[in-house]
């Protein structure tokens, strides 16, 4: 008889973390669908972020698919997947720092409650949040999923792993600065003072962040 328990528990943790994260994103975006007529820029408008699909959603696919093999010992074959070195504290530890960016990641999710979106959209506005982690982080979502992917390499260090991790954190890298300029381009001052007092992935203050006035509207916040 096979046996059927996995041979690195944390592996096949975070990949059922990854796999929990990615099921509830695609939860928001038919939520979305409903709300608002479209699905959250999952496809965006703009040709750039359709280009961006292609590389991001294999990348995405391999993030959760490669832990959960590794769980069960399936990339032992394959030389370029295989764990580089198992230690068993630090992926323990990576996964205890997991679950708290994924559980942080959740409250992200409800604090921006209908203005949650996947990518840019040039012809919406929705109302900029700057309530919870958004008074302290411009950018929470972002910078824990990249903190996910760091965590997912701790527990699965293998060369496959670390080319996706890299392909990941550039992708948020760019995407990070790049909302930023259009949403300095579309709301102006208001998104400018915003963005000179909070830091992009790291708090500046231990004050929460307070807009002299709140807007009306602004442009959409992307985040997944």
């Amino acid at each position: 008889m096979p046996n059927l328990l996995p041979q690195s528990w944390p592996a096949l943790l975070v990949g059922l973390i990854l796999g929990s994260y990615w099921i509830k994103v695609m939860h928001l975006v038919r939520r979305t669908k409903r709300q608002a007529g479209h699905h959250a820029n999952l496809i965006p408008e703009e040709k750039l972020g359709r280009l961006i699909r292609v590389i991001w959603i294999p990348v995405v696919s391999l993030w959760i698919l490669l832990p959960l093999l590794a769980g069960y010992g399936i990339l032992s074959g394959f030389a370029p997947l295989r764990p580089l070195i198992v230690w068993p504290l630090v992926q323990w530890a990576a996964l205890a720092v997991a679950v708290i960016a994924f559980v942080a990641t959740w409250v992200c999710w409800i604090r921006m409650g209908k203005s949650w979106r996947m990518g840019i959209d040039p012809n919406e506005k929705t109302q900029l949040v700057f309530t919870g982690p958004f008074a302290y982080v411009r950018h929470p979502i972002y910078g824990l999923s990249q903190l996910l992917m760091l965590m997912t390499i701790l527990i699965v260090p293998s060369p496959g792993m670390l080319l996706i991790g890299l392909l990941h954190i550039l992708f948020m890298q760019w995407e990070v600065r790049r909302e930023d300029r259009y949403l300095c381009s579309v709301h102006g001052d208001a998104y400018a003072a915003y963005q000179r007092n909070v830091g992009r992935f790291f708090p500046r203050s231990l004050q929460p962040y307070r807009p002299q006035s709140a807007p009306v509207s602004a442009a959409a916040r992307t985040a997944a």
